[in-house]
This record gives structure tokens, sequence and C-alpha cells, in this order.
């Protein structure tokens, strides 16, 4: 089993920045895709970034290209979200979550059911 904890949400105003983290623990050599999802009510939850461990392939969604860094630091067993340049539309509960993927692109093209661990979830509220 891998567990995994986010932290780092809150509230901020329109163009602020927050960063997120994803402590994993367990047994971490399960998963090798990490992803940052993000859902707000009535709709569906949105993959934002996808980060394929082997060679640090990194994808995003287009709304989030340029103002959104995914990394990780694998000493720590943590995954990040850089969020910079915030708008009201990020308002959402952002959730990391992780996979074994046989490649970068069943990483980056993986649906929320296709994963077999998640956060808890982090709230980030973006005021205009």
């Amino acid at each position: 089993q891998v567990q995994l904890v986010e932290s780092g949400g809150g509230s901020v105003q329109a163009g602020g920045s927050l960063r997120l983290s994803c402590a994993a623990s367990g047994s971490t050599g399960r998963i090798n895709c990490m992803s940052w999802f993000r859902q707000t009510p009535g709709k569906e939850r949105e993959g934002v970034a996808q980060l394929y461990a082997p060679g640090d392939m990194t994808y995003y969604v287009d709304s989030v290209k340029g103002r959104f860094t995914i990394s990780q630091d694998n000493a720590k067993n943590t995954l990040y979200l850089q969020m910079n340049g915030l708008k009201p539309e990020d308002t959402a509960v952002y959730f990391c979550a992780a996979r074994w993927a046989i490649g970068g692109g069943f990483c980056a093209g993986a649906r929320p059911s296709d994963y077999d661990y998640w956060g808890q979830g982090t709230q980030v509220t973006v005021s205009s």
C-alpha cells in the first residue's frame, strides 16, 4: 500500500502563488506515475499535471501550462505542485494520485479510475 498526504492549500488573491505538497509513504516502489487532479462541485475530476518518474517526464493540461510546475524530491518521497499566476477558475479541491504506468504516455493519458492511490485532498481558493 501507498499512503499519500497533501498539504499546502489555502486562500490567495488572483495572481498569487501556492505550493502544494504530497508526501508518499509505504510501498513507494509500486508507483512511478504521480499526478495532481482538481475537482469542483458538480464537475468531474480534472487532471492538472502528471510526472512520470523515469526520465522526469512532465505533462500539463493546457489551462495551467506556463503557470504550474510539477516536480518531485526523491529523497523526501514528495511530489510538489508550484502554482503561480493563480486565477479564480483554479479554485478547487486538489488531489494527488499515484499509479504504476508502463510509459510516459500512459501516465499522461490516465483517467482518475486508473489510479490506485489517492490523497485526501486540499482546498485551494483564489479570490478576484
